[in-house]
Order: structure tokens, then sequence, then C-alpha cells
């Protein structure tokens, strides 16, 4: 389906079955594709961090969990402040 301006949508997100997504049905469809912003903002903090303190998220991802908990431990942080799911 396309929408008013332009882009594609699914009519899966069509909840009220108009044939169009007004503003609400558009919000959750962005939602669900692009995912939440807070979360994206609260991730490149999470890296701003750990990068200031000498450590590399992707490398702390590919880490076992108790390499990782350590790794963060050494640098001062706590670690169950941080998900790497």
């Amino acid at each position: 389906m396309l929408g008013k301006d332009g882009r594609l949508y699914d009519s899966d997100f069509d909840f009220d079955g108009d044939g169009e997504l007004d503003g609400y049905e558009s919000a959750v469809m962005d939602d669900v594709i692009f995912g939440d912003g807070a979360d994206s903002e609260e991730n490149y903090e999470m890296e701003d961090e750990l990068e200031e303190a000498g450590l590399d998220s992707l490398e702390l991802e590919c880490m076992d969990e108790d390499e990782r908990r350590e790794a963060i431990e050494d640098a001062g942080f706590d670690p169950d402040d941080y998900n790497f799911d």
C-alpha cells in the first residue's frame, strides 16, 4: 500500500481497515520497522562510556559473558548496567 507521503506501507498496520494509515498507525509501523529512537540514543551513550574507558563495544559483544563482565568491572563500571543481548 502506498501512503500519502509516497512510502510503501504494509496493510497489517491499517488497524481500522480504511485503506490508509493515520498518524497512530504510521507511528506504530515506524516503531516496529525502525525501532524506538530512545533505545538508539541509550546505546550510543553506552558505547561512548565504554569507549572513554578504553573498551570496544564490538569486542565486548564477541566475549563470553564472564569475560565481558570482568572487563567492564575492571574499567570501573557495573556490568549489570550494560545489556549486550
